[in-house]
């Protein structure tokens, strides 16, 4: 069973940062691409962002772009969600999934959660003054 485990979430005011971090626990990064998404109370789980298997494509939600970054360090085997300028409205459980061989990207639809069939156990980021 692959597993993925999240780490990095916490309180934040408005305006701040954090930074989440996404490893597999027994196997390699390297053919997968990771997703992470977001699901508060009361909502369906929503893509947020998207690093493919290479790192050379990447994927945001509209309500992120430009203030979130995903990145990955094969060698390192990790991959990270930079969060600056988070809103109360970013307040969720985060979550990264495992995309084998990149195929919501290639072949959609993109952010479709039914397709991934490897979860972390979720992270709680909290924005609030």
């Amino acid at each position: 069973q692959l597993q993925l485990v999240e780490s990095g979430g916490g309180l934040v005011q408005p305006g701040g940062s954090l930074k989440l971090s996404c490893a597999p626990s027994g196997f390699t990064l390297d053919y997968f691409a990771i997703a992470w998404f977001r699901q508060s109370p009361g909502n369906e789980r929503e893509g947020v962002a998207y690093i493919s298997s290479s790192g050379g494509r990447t994927v945001y939600a509209d309500s992120v772009k430009g203030r979130f970054t995903i990145s990955r360090d094969n060698a390192e085997n990790t991959v990270t969600l930079q969060m600056n300028t988070l809103k109360p409205e970013d307040t969720a459980v985060y979550y990264c999934a495992a995309d084998p061989s990149d195929r919501l990207l290639l072949f959609g639809p993109m952010w479709d959660a039914s397709l991934l069939h490897y979860w972390g156990q979720g992270t709680q980021v909290t924005v609030s003054s």
